[in-house]
């Protein structure tokens, strides 16, 4: 198989679960096309005593169908069965079998879980009884779950209420690659770009594996977007739809939201949502937006350190840029390259260039060499100011020094005039004004390639550039 890269953590941790020496039910979940699948198959080389895997949106004939052919081919030599109970008897027989004077694990793989579960079906209690009565007192089993449907995933097997409750002993949720994870990737498939090129297509595709192996190396930036957006028959232009429908039952609902989302930079509480979509505000909704939070779509930010009236941000670079241009119906097979430089293409690359910095914490900490001081991090909005001041990134430090992060994209070192100065020290006193903060509060600006000196510059003492971003710990 292609070699595997940027999942070295998740390594470490599949290998320390391996050798806990008891048995392990492993739960991995994260939206569709970030390597689920490629990370189970790479990590134990295709090597399993059991593998199946579900099949989008198959019926139940379909899904058990799927999983005796996979029972056959693990070595199971009886009739096909007619309950899931009775499917996972089979199971547990060909396991119980397999382990006799085994000394190595045993491992079993179900991939897109989800689609097992089909209506009426009885796919989850009879999990819930394989797991519980037979493959839990097999010591050495090692059984990994995994699933698109994030929504799903969550409630029913890390969250379980029922049989299930805390049956899983991890869970592990694969996020898209960072930054510097995507550069490492890029330079495996022999791509040449500089970082700002890196920078540049992440913003367009975040880092979800699949979507960066469709890049061209012999291609540059707007040329492969071009391709993948805006050709006579661009791969990705169904893509969207296609995304939410394998993660979300009631799609339209979620796509609703990002849609919204995706209007408002400063992002909305959920009364707001609620309010501009004519919905209830209550639970359900609460469920929908912790779903798209898990799917890496959306963030949460709480105002300040106010816990309660969360305010919800959309964070997804493939719902942002999907939004803002792919929902247009252009001619021009060429838009992207064509549109360089305008005014429309710059102020989206400002956004996203926020989006960005907002993924990419950590970085940014590490950077203002703020690792060894305790700290929290939040956004804050104005509860009294008009137009409503919004801080997209604070870092609240033990010290009692409070660094406010303003992020600014450029194709050159950012110059910092008098009215962004004046605005900076707005935000600064509104911040000190409203929170009663007595400490001292400092200003980074986080730039592309830096902060050009001018009159204004030393407002920010130790500035960021794109370069602390790519840091892959």
């Amino acid at each position: 198989m292609e070699k595997i890269i940027g999942r070295e953590a998740e390594f470490g941790k599949l290998t320390d679960y391996m050798e806990s020496g008891k048995s392990e039910f492993i739960a991995l979940y994260g939206r569709r096309r970030v390597g689920k699948t490629f990370l189970i198959r790479s990590f134990f080389k295709d090597r399993f005593d059991f593998y199946a895997t579900g099949v989008i949106d198959g019926s139940r004939e379909t899904e058990m169908e799927a999983f005796h052919n996979a029972l056959v081919r693990y070595g199971h030599k009886g009739n096909k069965a007619t309950s899931w109970i009775e499917a996972f008897t089979q199971l547990a027989e060909l396991l119980e079998r397999k382990n006799r004077n085994r000394k190595r694990r045993l491992v079993v793989f179900i991939d897109e879980l989800p689609c097992f579960d089909t209506h009426r079906s009885g796919f989850l209690q009879a999990l819930d009884l394989f797991w519980n009565s037979r493959a839990s007192w097999i010591d050495n089993i090692y059984f990994v779950v995994c699933g698109s449907a994030t929504s799903w995933m969550m409630r029913n097997i890390v969250n379980n209420k029922a049989g299930l409750h805390k049956r899983a002993t991890h869970t592990m949720h694969l996020r898209p690659f960072s930054l510097g994870q995507t550069e490492e990737y890029l330079k495996s498939r022999k791509f040449r770009w500089p970082r700002i090129a890196v920078l540049q297509a992440y913003m367009v595709l975040g880092g979800v594996p699949y979507y960066l192996s469709l890049l061209d190396p012999k291609k540059n930036v707007p040329d492969n977007i071009d391709t993948l957006f805006f050709s006579a028959e661009p791969e990705l232009e169904n893509e969207y739809q296609r995304l939410f429908n394998s993660l979300f039952k009631n799609a339209e609902s979620y796509m609703e939201i990002v849609r919204l989302l995706s209007t408002h930079r400063d992002g909305y509480t959920r009364t707001e949502i609620a309010n501009e979509l004519k919905i209830p505000d209550n639970g359900h909704l609460s469920d929908m937006l912790d779903d798209l939070e898990h799917c890496d779509f959306v963030r949460r930010y709480n105002n300040g350190t106010l816990q309660k009236n969360g305010i919800y941000q959309l964070v997804d670079f493939f719902s942002l840029f999907h939004y803002r241009f792919g929902t247009r119906r252009v001619t021009d097979e060429h838009f992207w390259r064509n549109t360089l430089g305008t005014p429309e293409q710059n102020n989206w690359y400002g956004l996203t260039f926020e989006r960005v910095c907002l993924w990419h914490v950590r970085q940014i900490v590490h950077g203002l060499r703020l690792d060894a001081i305790r700290h929290e991090y939040y956004a804050w909005r104005s509860q009294k100011s008009q137009p409503a001041v919004q801080i997209d990134l604070v870092i609240d430090r033990a010290d009692g020094i409070v660094t406010i992060c303003e992020m600014k994209y450029s194709k050159d070192d950012y110059t910092l005039d008098e009215k962004e100065y004046r605005n900076i020290v707005r935000r600064m006193e509104t911040f000190q004004k409203e929170t009663g903060h007595k400490g001292g509060v400092q200003v980074s600006l986080v730039t592309t390639y830096g902060l050009h000196e001018n009159m204004y510059s030393e407002i920010s003492p130790i500035p960021i550039t794109m370069e602390e971003l790519f840091i892959y710990e």
